[in-house]
């Protein structure tokens, strides 16, 4: 792991966060996916991690942030009930949209440009990204709790320094 530079060791860091939370998602069995937590499905707890992270990390006063394909009003709200559902694949689909838009601003993000603040936003970057690092774990710890209680397995994850999984893996520990 390359830690020279602080945004290399961010760029890192979201590389391990973004695998795990994918293979968190893939942890989740289909008899879990509709299942109520806190008056809300699984999925939707997904969700909100997900349109949270696409939203914030980068600028949330982004005036051309295009909302997902998938979204509508509320979807992502854990105080609102929502009428539509959304499928694993929708899901999946939406986590490789965000996955690609992360890791490419990522690249090009300097030491430098971490203290300035996005168009229009009252955040620094670095402010923004880590406060998503914090609202992503916590997310990423209740619907681990869902797994964990709902079929007795712990996802894996990957820490500070286990290797990427190369090829085939145990999704769980």
């Amino acid at each position: 792991m390359e830690q020279s530079t602080l945004s290399e060791i961010i760029q890192e860091q979201t590389s391990r966060a973004l695998w795990e939370m994918k293979n968190v998602m893939d942890c989740v069995p289909d008899e879990l996916w509709d299942k109520e937590y806190c008056e809300m499905p699984c999925w939707k707890h997904i969700y909100h991690m997900l349109h949270s992270l696409d939203l914030w990390y980068i600028n949330p006063r982004d005036e051309n942030f295009v909302e997902p394909g998938i979204h509508e009003k509320d979807l992502n709200n854990l105080d609102v009930v929502s009428t539509k559902r959304l499928s694993r694949t929708e899901i999946n689909d939406y986590f490789l949209c965000i996955d690609k838009k992360i890791k490419e601003y990522l690249c090009v993000l300097t030491d430098e440009q971490l203290l300035e603040y996005p168009t229009n936003c009252e955040y620094s970057k670095f402010t923004l990204i880590l406060a998503q690092f914090r609202h992503l774990h916590t997310h990423m710890g209740m619907i681990m709790g869902f797994i964990i209680d709902g079929i007795g397995l712990w996802p894996q994850v990957l820490g500070l320094e286990r290797p990427f999984p190369d090829g085939e893996y145990s999704k769980y520990f």
